[in-house]
């Protein structure tokens, strides 16, 4: 089973570079997307043999989020149900027998830290929601969470270490996730891999030089450690200032 995460960054200008063919050569069982930027109307994707479900922002050309999958979930929710962190379109959660599948777009900390005390709300919002969904069954939850949890995560941790993405309050919030029982699947099979990026800014030519940053991820459930089968990077897939992120899953 393969599961794919691409924050997009505008899907209308993803789909102007290259989306569709990507899309169609990964064949992927579940595609989550991050960043659609657009509202319900504005587009329709031709996607045979996948089920759609879109969560729109209600601020025209912000954030946003889809998942497409070809097994029909048995529920689909929106959002995580507390109504101050609901209106971005941040998550849709699908829920199939094994497990649960969440896509999720984290709030970015923005320049000068402005919005970092609303992300550290969210963060204690979105990790009870997560928790409260495994009382279930298993979860995995993918997307661009804003964060480069380690040194290794990023090409210039000095110098960034109190920018947005990579402060000590926003590491130590995903470090909390993974002491409650998740897996940085990434960091499981390749836990001393350098230089493996998934988001260059547009600027000074920094994915040429891959001056990146780690903060696109596929968390799961420890329950499902026996089932993880390999986690990738597609760095060489353009489209967008993030490249997708892949989880291979063993079925049943």
């Amino acid at each position: 089973m393969r599961l794919i995460s691409w924050n997009v960054n505008g899907i209308r200008a993803c789909m102007e570079k290259g989306f569709m063919d990507f899309f169609k050569d990964a064949d992927a069982d579940i595609f989550c997307l991050q960043e659609t930027k657009l509202q319900a109307g504005q587009i329709e994707l031709d996607l045979p043999g996948y089920h759609q479900y879109w969560n729109y922002a209600e601020k025209k050309g912000y954030s946003g989020t889809a998942l497409f999958t070809k097994r029909e979930p048995l529920s689909v929710a929106y959002g995580i149900g507390i109504e101050e962190h609901d209106h971005e379109g941040r998550v849709i959660t699908a829920e199939f027998e094994e497990f649960y599948v969440v896509t999720v777009y984290t709030p970015n900390a923005q320049r000068e830290l402005t919005r970092l005390s609303y992300r550290m709300e969210w963060e204690e919002a979105f990790l009870v929601y997560l928790k409260k969904l495994e009382e279930k069954k298993p979860v995995i939850y993918c997307g661009d969470l804003n964060v480069a949890h380690k040194e290794i995560d990023l090409k210039n941790p000095k110098t960034n270490r109190k920018n947005a993405g990579f402060t000590d309050e926003e590491r130590g919030c995903f470090t909390k996730v993974l002491e409650s029982g998740f897996v940085d699947t990434f960091r499981y099979f390749y836990p001393d891999l350098e230089g493996v990026y998934s988001w260059w800014s547009y600027m000074f030519q920094a994915r040429a030089k891959n001056a990146g940053w780690r903060i696109d991820y596929f968390v799961a459930s420890e329950a499902l450690k026996d089932k993880l089968l390999d986690a990738t990077i597609h760095t060489k897939v353009m489209g967008s200032d993030h490249c997708p992120v892949e989880l291979a899953l063993r079925e049943g």
